[in-house]
């Protein structure tokens, strides 16, 4: 299983965010994990990347952005060619899903600590 890379969009070392809390639940699930996030730094040895650096072999994006900052997203999301996409509560994008549907990634409106508490991930 460890070899689905996920992909945390909107990471924050602040252990409130829910995205911080998704990145150490990946973790302990035993599943890779890349972050991107507003600032430098580093989850449970995760560094958080502020750039949008062209990783390979992702499955799964899952977003913590709202709709207005997923735009500066779209093409990069597509260029890495995930299986699939989660949007998060908060981060529901019609608009995007379209896109993502016509480029063959599939679009799951979900709650990933949910899916990953219920072994559904």
């Amino acid at each position: 299983m460890k070899n689905k890379k996920t992909l945390v969009l909107g990471a924050s070392e602040n252990k409130e965010r829910y995205s911080n809390m998704a990145i150490l639940k990946l973790i302990s699930k035993d599943q890779s994990v890349v972050a991107i996030g507003q600032r430098v730094g580093e989850v449970a040895g995760i560094k958080i990347q502020t750039k949008q650096v062209p990783f390979t072999n992702i499955d799964t994006v899952t977003l913590y952005l709202n709709s207005t900052r997923q735009r500066d997203y779209y093409n990069y999301i597509i260029s890495l060619e995930p299986k699939r996409v989660i949007f998060n509560p908060g981060t529901e994008n019609p608009e995007f899903y379209q896109l993502l549907k016509s480029n063959n990634i599939k679009v799951e409106v979900a709650c990933t600590l949910v899916l990953l508490s219920t072994n559904q991930y």
